[in-house]
Formats: structure tokens, C-alpha cells, sequence
């Protein structure tokens, strides 16, 4: 008997590796619109934006027409919040789509066929979990299924830089820090060392950067670190979806 289109649909919701795939793709996706975004920014220069505004021969109101270096500057601020708020919104993604499988390992028990009843319990699992804050789905999925990124802190600290940033035009508060001295946003670097003395290649590795911003001082980054809070992202997924591998391991008593 052939698969329904629904039967279909479930089985491809299953397979793990596509879904991080599927993510991944999403997120190089953002990361060459950022790339090519800076480079707009930094290829256009004055006349063509005067060229380019005047080009309807009229203006919603134009009293209120900013030059070209106030729209350097709000078009820069208004980059770094998007991408601050995508990178959220991806962080989201990523836990919510791990969760489906933990769930269904869990109520499975990493069965390779999953019955109907244990994939019921799993989709009732997750849509409870689907309506959890950020700020709890870490503490959930550490303690349901003991699982630790090392990228909690930085991630829910991204929320107050963007509060910051739509709020405050960049200044960070000291009621946004709670009892915390500072904030600090760790972002994902490439570092290239010596060459291997075998392979004659330069050995890279990824390394952790500390951005610490405190009270009354502005949410500031460069071109380069706003990049790399997509590649952080990037390494906190990673990170997540091979959690999930493992946990299956786990329960099948494989390591």
C-alpha cells in the first residue's frame, strides 16, 4: 500500500540530518544577505543616494528627509537589531525543532519504528513546549533531558542587547542587567594557528570572544562580529542537533 501524502510528511519530519540541513541552508541564506548588505553599504556613495531620492520628484515629506550620513548611520542601526532579532528567531527554531525529537525519542524509547501512541504523547510533549518563553526552553531541555549548550548565557543575553538597541537607542540600562555587573555576549570566531607540521596546513580552530558591555555604556559591533553572531548561531545549532544524536545513543545504551 503506498504512503499517504500525510505518512510522507511524518517521515520527513523524522529524519534529523535533513532538518539540520534544512537549517543550515536557512541560515547561509542569511549570512550571504548580511554579506552582501555591507558590501552595498560600503560600496554607496553620497550622489547616488541623492540621485536615487530625488528620482520620484516628490517626497512623503520631505522636511523630514534625512542625508546621506543620517541614513548611514539608522540604515547600520537598523541591520544590527535585524539580525540580533533573526538570530532569536533562529535560536527558537532550532530548540523547538530538537525538542520534537527528544520528545519522540523519549516516548519511542529510540524506537526505529515509532507507534502511534508514543508519537501522540511526543506531539503533545512538544506543543506544550512550543509555548515556553526562550528564556525557559534552555532550563526545560536541561532538565527533562540533561542537555547543556554552553550558549544559554550569550543567547538570552542577545535579548537584552536588542532591548537595549529598540529602547534605548543602543544604551544599556542597569535595570536591564537584573543582579548581573555586565553583559557579556560570547560570539564565535575562527582562529588559525601554525601550520601542522605533517599536513604542512595551518590548523584553525573556533574560539570564543568576549563582548561585555556595562551600565550607561552603547550595545556596539563591529561588521565583522555582527557576521559572527549568525556563525554562533551557527555552532550553537550544530551543537544542539548532535545533542539530539547523542541522547538517541544514549538510550540505546551505545555510549
Amino acid at each position: 500500500m503506498n504512503e499517504s501524502p500525510d505518512d510522507q510528511k511524518k517521515v520527513q519530519q523524522l529524519n534529523l540530518g535533513q532538518v539540520a540541513q534544512n537549517f543550515m541552508d536557512g541560515l547561509q541564506r542569511h549570512a550571504d544577505m548580511l554579506a552582501f548588505n555591507l558590501a552595498s553599504r560600503e560600496a554607496v556613495e553620497e550622489p547616488a543616494y541623492k540621485r536615487r531620492s530625488s528620482a520620484p520628484r516628490m517626497m512623503p515629506s520631505g522636511n523630514r528627509h534625512q542625508n546621506f550620513e543620517q541614513m548611514q548611520a539608522y540604515a547600520r542601526d537598523l541591520m544590527v537589531r535585524q539580525v540580533i532579532n533573526d538570530s532569536l528567531g533562529l535560536t527558537v527554531s532550532a530548540l523547538n525543532n530538537s525538542h520534537f525529537f527528544f520528545a519522540l525519542l523519549k516516548e519511542s524509547n529510540a524506537a526505529e519504528k515509532v507507534a502511534a501512541a508514543a508519537r501522540k504523547r511526543a506531539e503533545s510533549r512538544h506543543n506544550d513546549f512550543l509555548k515556553i518563553p526562550l528564556v525557559d526552553k534552555f532550563k526545560f531541555l536541561e532538565n527533562e533531558y540533561s542537555l547543556k549548550t554552553g550558549y544559554e548565557d550569550s543567547m538570552l543575553s542577545l535579548i537584552i542587547a536588542l532591548k537595549a538597541l529598540v529602547e534605548n537607542g543602543g544604551i544599556l540600562k542597569a535595570e536591564y542587567l537584573g543582579d548581573q555587573p555586565s553583559l557579556q555576549i560570547i560570539i564565535k570566531r575562527l582562529q588559525v594557528g601554525e601550520r601542522n607540521s605533517e599536513s604542512g596546513k595551518p590548523v584553525a580552530r573556533v574560539v570564543d570572544e568576549k563582548k561585555e558591555f556595562r551600565s550607561g555604556e552603547a550595545i556596539v559591533f563591529s561588521d565583522t562580529e555582527v557576521q559572527r553572531i549568525l556563525v554562533t548561531v551557527a555552532s550553537f545549532a550544530d551543537t544542539l542537533f548532535k545533542s539530539v544524536a547523542n541522547y538517541a545513543r544514549q538510550i540505546k545504551g551505545e555510549v
